[in-house]
């Protein structure tokens, strides 16, 4: 029987739904043709959102039961990181089954009732893939290294040993060790970017890229809106697979990321056929309108637009500030680049689950916190998609896990490896005060940590409590709520409810990621970016900027305060002063 062509499906999250409820919609002067330009997406990692049934796992069901908060802190978009069916070598990103569920994190029914809920909600449902690589334990893989002559031994990358009878060339996987492995039973070595677990497929194989493509269509016919793609910018290599440059010298006593860090990735990332694959890939989703987001780990912005446009990926994140320590120099660098080159075509991003908390990387405490919150306020201010990632916006800094207690291979099949854990950005999001912060009944979660305070607890920054804050209060970076509020009130000093501001800031003024965006960095620390009738003043230095606006303006808003002047008040002059690692979006008075 032939193949049905998939249905066209209604656009869940209807374009610029969000925004038509403000009068402010009558200003925008183009059709909004992209339902995903202007939204705010939210990323849940599901061993770690919420536990329903006890056994110390995050699971779909729990994430169905927190929809209400996702949906009250005003995001537009749920992207979940994988939980088909998978080994757990590296927590999900080793799939064995792309069309299973994991029994860990529940059934297919439990996926199509978060998924209703999701759309109930009025919130697009974002599906992580992993196509670069499988479990090894995938029939595919499998079937693969049986014989050199089965029909699936050319979906993977198998090599000869080299001249010396060991790997190939000198490839490093990201988590240490060779990216290859040999299989005694046929005598050749096979690729593998990341654990031996992992092998590599082989993406210039047209059956590969025909099995992905009814997986696309299997997945957007169960209702997702669109695929976080994992590792786009890996899933070609070079087809002469000659070493890497080697830019410094690897020590025993460096981490996996560190080493793997000592070469120029020439052959193995980035290669220029890669796009290719998704032009394909939009082919197969467009029937159903689905948004394609890549990881891709590029910085300059003339490679990172390669994987950007209307026949390729819709968005890709811009990875760097999730890795880096404060140095907003860079970050500024990258980010006016990006803007010139992948304009509304880049997702913005602090933190996921890859690397430590911002609020830990840039100086910890107060001091973290004021440094990661300006920062999401400028990316705010620019056109693309800015996701956050659980527990951001409770202004979380690194979890405290013990040796003994980690669970990353990063961390434990390295010898140096603690460092490079990404277990601290891992652990259980913290719901309410207690041993597991209501994140599960079970007496221990699966990653073992310390306890959040309260005030870093949902329920200690929506419903009352000591509320940890500060971030648009001046001062210090953060003071307590004088009195614990009445019932049902929320601690309005809370990150939580500061975050919650900036994203309805970017419904109730479309200008903000819709306008012509003008940016421009006057000093190497500072951006400016104008945009309608709006001024982004990014100070991200250690010293006040004083600049002259050149109209009379008001703080719309502030990720602290601005030099002695309420929020709100009117700028006369149009003189404004920014305090130190400060961002402040201004309105100019009308004419």
């Amino acid at each position: 029987m032939p193949k049905q062509a998939p249905k066209k499906r209604k656009i869940i999250v209807p374009p610029g739904e969000f925004i038509k409820k403000s009068p402010r919609f009558a200003k925008l002067s183009a059709t909004q043709t992209h339902w995903w330009r202007g939204l705010v997406g939210y990323q849940v990692y599901v061993l770690s959102f919420a536990d329903s049934n006890g056994d110390g796992i995050g699971d779909l069901n729990g994430i169905t039961e927190k929809l209400e908060y996702i949906k009250w802190l005003g995001v537009d978009i749920v992207w979940v990181n994988p939980f088909f069916e998978s080994p757990g070598y590296d927590h999900g990103y080793d799939v064995s089954d792309y069309l299973s569920i994991n029994p860990k994190h529940g059934t297919m029914q439990d996926f199509e009732r978060l998924v209703e809920q999701t759309h109930a909600l009025e919130m697009a449902f974002v599906l992580d893939i992993v196509p670069n690589h499988t479990s090894s334990q995938h029939r595919w893989f499998q079937e693969s290294k049986s014989s050199l002559d089965n029909p699936k031994r050319d979906w993977y990358i198998w090599k000869d040993p080299g001249p010396d009878g060991g790997p190939p060339n000198n490839w490093v996987a990201h988590f240490g060790g060779p990216a290859w492995t040999f299989d005694p039973g046929t005598g050749q070595y096979y690729c593998h970017l990341f654990l031996p677990e992992q092998p590599d497929l082989n993406w210039r194989n047209p059956q590969v890229q025909a099995a992905f493509d009814e997986i696309l269509e299997f997945w957007c016919d169960k209702g997702v809106d669109g695929f976080r793609v994992d590792v786009a910018h890996a899933m070609i290599k070079h087809p002469d697979f000659p070493d890497n440059p080697k830019i410094a010298e690897p020590t025993e006593q460096m981490g996996a990321r560190a080493v793997f860090n000592c070469f120029e990735h020439k052959y193995d990332l980035d290669q220029d056929e890669i796009p290719d694959v998704f032009r394909n890939w939009r082919k197969t989703v467009a029937p159903y309108d689905a948004m394609l987001l890549a990881e891709i780990h590029i910085t300059q912005g003339n490679r990172f637009t390669r994987f950007t446009g209307d026949e390729v990926m819709d968005l890709a994140f811009h990875l760097p500030p999730m890795w880096s320590d404060w140095n907003p120099a860079k970050l500024i660098s990258e980010i006016v680049d990006l803007c010139e080159h992948a304009p509304g075509r880049v997702s913005w991003v602090l933190s996921n689950h890859d690397g430590g908390r911002p609020v830990s990387r840039f100086g910890g405490g107060d001091l973290g916190l004021r440094r990661a919150f300006a920062v999401t306020t400028a990316m705010f201010a620019l056109r693309g998609v800015p996701f956050i990632f659980q527990g951001e916006e409770l202004g979380l800094p690194n979890a405290v896990i013990g040796k003994r207690d980690l669970a990353d291979p990063l961390a434990t099949r390295n010898k140096h490896g603690e460092g490079d854990s990404r277990d601290v950005c891992r652990a259980h999001m913290p719901w309410e005060a207690g041993v597991t912060n209501g994140f599960t009944t079970a007496k221990t979660p699966w990653l073992k940590s310390q306890p959040r305070p309260f005030e870093l607890t949902v329920a200690g920054q929506r419903w009352g409590g000591r509320g940890r804050s500060g971030v648009q209060s001046g001062g210090n970076g953060r003071r307590s709520v004088g009195q614990p509020p009445k019932s049902g009130e929320e601690s309005v000093l809370a990150p939580l409810a500061a975050y919650r501001s900036l994203i309805q800031l970017r419904k109730d003024y479309p200008e903000v990621w819709h306008a012509p965006l003008n940016v421009e960095s006057p000093q190497p620390e500072v951006l400016l970016a104008d945009r309608g009738n709006l001024k982004l003043v990014a100070n991200l230095s250690a010293e006040p900027f004083e600049t002259d606006l050149g109209l009379p303006a008001k703080v719309l808003f502030s990720s602290s305060s601005v030099s002695g002047r309420k929020e709100g008040q009117l700028e006369r002059d149009g003189s404004v002063v920014v305090p130190p690692e400060t961002s402040v979006i201004f309105e100019f008075a009308a004419q």
